[in-house]
């Protein structure tokens, strides 16, 4: 499998300090977002990007071109980003299954609902940590609930009941505002 910017990856294990440039331009916007909707702070967003860009200028060797570049550099992303979270310890996700609720069937809740890009936006920001966590993972970054079990170093049930807790205060704070 042939990658986009294989040239500018082997430039870069090279040394190239134009093409670490170019490579941090390609990808900084889209994965400044990914770190944001997890931390949910401008400063720790731009933080986790340094950190992960950092991280994976410094680990070029390691990539084995199994996935995407963008794929791989995102992973790194999320984990900077979990990691922000925990330094806050505002918030702790259960640790057994107790916590876990039945799962609801799939269907939208939010299907008759004409809320704008705007008022969702805000409504997800202000949603709890763990909650804001799990639904950007799932939702808007593509992770299953197995994947996002691995990543929180939680159970599955647990990240499932998490989603659906966090469906259902989306829906609360979208129906207050």
């Amino acid at each position: 499998m042939i990658h986009v910017h294989q040239q500018l990856i082997d430039r870069c294990r090279a040394g190239d300090r134009q093409s670490y440039y170019e490579l941090y331009k390609l990808y900084s916007r889209s994965m400044y977002n990914v770190g944001y909707r997890i931390v949910n702070n401008e400063d720790e967003a731009h933080d986790v990007l340094q950190e992960a860009f950092i991280s994976a200028f410094n680990n070029l060797d390691s990539y084995r071109q199994e996935s995407s570049f963008g794929s791989w550099l995102k992973r790194i992303v999320v984990n900077k980003a979990i990691n922000y979270l925990h330094k806050r310890k505002t918030e702790r996700f259960p640790d057994d299954d107790k916590w876990d609720v039945k799962q609801e069937q799939e269907v939208d809740p939010f299907e008759a609902y004409p809320f704008t890009v705007e008022k969702v936006r805000s409504a997800i920001e202000s949603l709890p940590d763990g909650y804001r966590t799990v639904l950007s993972l799932y939702l808007l970054e593509g992770y299953d609930h197995g994947e996002i079990s691995e990543i929180l170093n939680i159970t599955e049930s647990t990240s499932k009941s998490q989603f659906n807790r966090s469906k259902k205060k989306l829906k609360e704070l979208l129906e207050q505002k």
